[in-house]
């Protein structure tokens, strides 16, 4: 599908795993854009009565069908969880080279979830991603 690499990243810091999922294209057309593919991870995966602050909770980084193109605003990508404010699902976005180069790796979200035990970085290249 135009636009979309059609893939997420999911990431679980406790058990250090890396794990790609393909998403269906009415996934991708129904919830449009990045901070749609965020709400939809939180929707799917999240628990509402999560602690905002705890491990349960989760984070998504997510890109648009625009993402690395030239269009006004083709550099941005969106942070989504439960916010600890609120206790509802917030998101904020954010740009740079870092949501195009997440795009040229093929990735359109990383789920991020869990708590490492010690620091922990994620290596994306290309298809291959893995914790260090």
């Amino acid at each position: 599908m135009f636009g979309w690499c059609g893939q997420a990243l999911h990431v679980d810091l406790t058990s250090r795993t890396v794990q790609g999922e393909t998403l269906e294209e009415k996934v991708l057309k129904d919830y449009l854009g990045g901070r749609g593919l965020g709400i939809y991870f939180l929707i799917r995966e999240g628990d509402p009565s999560c602690n905002p602050l705890g491990a349960e909770n989760i984070m998504v980084m997510s890109v648009g069908p625009l993402t690395g193109t030239s269009a006004p605003t083709g550099a941005r990508y969106m942070v989504t969880t439960k916010s600890p404010l609120t206790g509802a699902i917030t998101c904020a976005n954010s740009g740079g080279q870092f949501p195009a180069a997440l795009k040229k790796a093929g990735w359109d979200a990383l789920v991020m979830k869990g708590r490492a035990a010690t620091p922990v970085y994620l290596w994306i290249n290309g298809d291959k991603a893995e914790l260090r």
